[in-house]
């Protein structure tokens, strides 16, 4: 089994035990720099009190460190506290090195680091070139030579620490849009069920309430009839059970041919007047377009049957030119009132979605005398 890195910057990890173990590696590889102060501190050069007391500014100056580091490293805070305690690391710098000579001149690098990734990219371009020079000012009192020595250091080390901020964030950023992606997925797949549901089950359910009310109807006097009715019940609702299985896995792609023939059987039923096209020349149609028009045509008669009130309906598929290039276009008129309400339903706000992604169009409205709804998609792939 491969072990994961020790560094994986930016990783989310469901064990905060081992997010603070690699935290704690890679910022610890930079105490290598606390060699020289501690060094100076046991060698004996300075008094018990200036010890004590540099073992204790030293502890502070560590400690403000590795909080900010720690607490800041590739994730946003707030940009005055962050502020505030690069420059309180840079004032213990300063103290300490002015106090106790040149070992301590070693402190900038971590001051320059903290500067590096944690600041905001434009403040780090001026702070790390800021650290540098307030080192330099120092090293002019304590050690000019040993400023010179760390100098490039400080500069080198802040400007790589940017990259590595920026890294971090950009990988914390990339985790979050990927979150993002698929929460934006989960919720287009939801509304792609729901259309298919609602487009699947309207069409059935009305074609069964219709077909009952005729079976109910023709039960006294019409047995025969009546059952033939029924037997019709029993095969629209067994399609529809497997069109909603097939809508929940995601393959129905409804044929334009099939719906024509539905449409047929359910004008007929519901007591309209159809005229419907027996077929249609669907030649380089797009499966997608095509299945689009499949919906369209469900919906237009779902509406006719459930709300128009018509007594005529004319279907119509055609070809035509546009200035955009050749089209298919389905038009389905009535005689009705319309639907109820005044704005679009949800069905055709999906079938809308639906047409849309197809590369279509559609026009719905009311005319002079009826209801007419115009779905158009592109004739060539």
């Amino acid at each position: 089994m491969t072990e994961d890195p020790l560094v994986p910057l930016g990783q989310d990890f469901a064990n905060r035990r081992g997010m603070l173990r690699r935290k704690v590696l890679w910022v610890g590889v930079w105490l290598v720099f606390l060699s020289a102060p501690v060094h100076d501190l046991v060698s004996g050069n300075h008094t018990t009190a200036g010890t004590v007391a540099g073992w204790l500014g030293l502890t502070v100056f560590v400690g403000v460190y590795l909080a900010l580091v720690f607490r800041n490293m590739g994730t946003p805070a707030e940009p005055r506290r962050v502020a505030g305690l690069v420059v309180a690391l840079g004032v213990l710098a300063t103290l300490l090195s002015f106090t106790f000579g040149a070992p301590w001149l070693g402190l900038y690098c971590y001051v320059s680091v903290a500067c590096g990734i944690t600041l905001p990219l434009r403040a780090a371009y001026w702070a790390i070139p800021g650290t540098a020079g307030l080192m330099m000012l120092v090293g002019l009192h304590v050690g000019t030579q040993d400023a010179w020595d760390l100098l490039i250091l400080v500069v080198l080390i802040g400007f790589a620490m940017t990259g590595v901020g920026q890294l971090v964030r950009t990988t914390i950023e990339l985790r979050k849009a990927r979150a993002t992606v698929a929460q934006l997925a989960a919720n287009e797949e939801r509304l792609r069920l729901a259309r298919d549901l609602h487009d699947l089950l309207g069409h059935s359910l009305s074609l069964i309430t219709l077909k009952s009310e005729l079976a109910g109807r023709m039960l006294p006097g019409h047995p025969d009839k009546a059952a033939q009715q029924v037997a019709d019940i029993e095969q629209v609702s067994r399609q529809a059970l497997v069109d909603v299985r097939e809508a929940v896995t995601g393959y129905r792609r409804p044929r334009l041919a099939a719906e024509l023939a539905g449409t047929q059987v359910a004008l007929t039923a519901a007591g309209v007047a159809a005229e419907v096209p027996a077929e249609s020349d669907l030649a380089g149609i797009p499966e997608e377009a095509e299945s689009a028009l499949a919906w369209a045509l469900r919906e237009a008669v779902t509406n006719v049957v459930r709300h128009s009130g018509a007594d005529r309906c004319v279907v119509q598929v055609l070809r035509r030119q546009t200035l955009d290039g050749p089209v298919l276009e389905l038009c389905v008129e009535d005689n009705g009132a319309g639907g109820s309400g005044n704005g679009p339903g949800n069905g055709l706000t999906g079938l809308t979605e639906r047409l849309e992604k197809a590369g279509g169009t559609l026009e719905a409205g009311r005319v002079k005398h009826g209801f007419r709804l115009v779905a158009r998609v592109p004739a060539a792939a």
